[in-house]
């Protein structure tokens, strides 16, 4: 995951179910937060999405209080599962780990969960997730929406 980070140029899509403070390696014995990673993308012009469904976590909304990088917008859904990384639109993480330690591997090992997911650079399967993804963020699904009544208001952004 890192290597995308670092590598991306123009924009950032990101999907979770869960939004909490990850904590990415940077080093033997360092870790960089995930809000630090944002702000230096935001800083060389990337377009950061983050598509997620439930409220992030108390640290990690405090932290974006304080710090919300200037390219990062954010919109909730409560139908959002996917667990999606796209960069640039030519590198893709699909699978099943929520964007949290415990799923993409930064806890210690008896606290990681067991995950499954691919990382590719085929456009032929990147590019019909970046779509579907692409109609959840302009609100396309809102009005055949079976769980509206879940969603107070369609594509919810979070209250700094």
């Amino acid at each position: 995951m890192s290597e995308a980070l670092a590598g991306c140029r123009h924009r950032l899509f990101i999907a979770t179910a869960n939004v909490k403070d990850l904590h990415l390696p940077a080093g033997r014995r360092s870790a960089r937060s995930i809000l630090d990673v944002f702000e230096e993308l935001s800083e060389r012009g990337v377009e950061i999405r983050l598509l997620h469904s439930g409220v992030p976590s108390g640290p990690f909304l405090g932290e974006l209080k304080e710090h919300f990088p200037a390219n990062l917008e954010m919109r909730r859904c409560p139908r959002v599962h996917a667990k999606t990384l796209i960069a640039d639109g030519r590198l893709m993480y699909l699978g099943s780990a929520n964007l949290t330690g415990a799923g993409l591997g930064a806890k210690g090992p008896g606290r990681r969960n067991f995950e499954a997911g691919i990382w590719t650079d085929d456009v032929d399967l990147i590019d019909p997730v970046a779509d579907m993804l692409d109609q959840i963020w302009v609100g396309s699904e809102c009005d055949r929406c079976g769980r509206r009544d879940h969603c107070p208001e369609p594509l919810e952004e979070p209250e700094l």
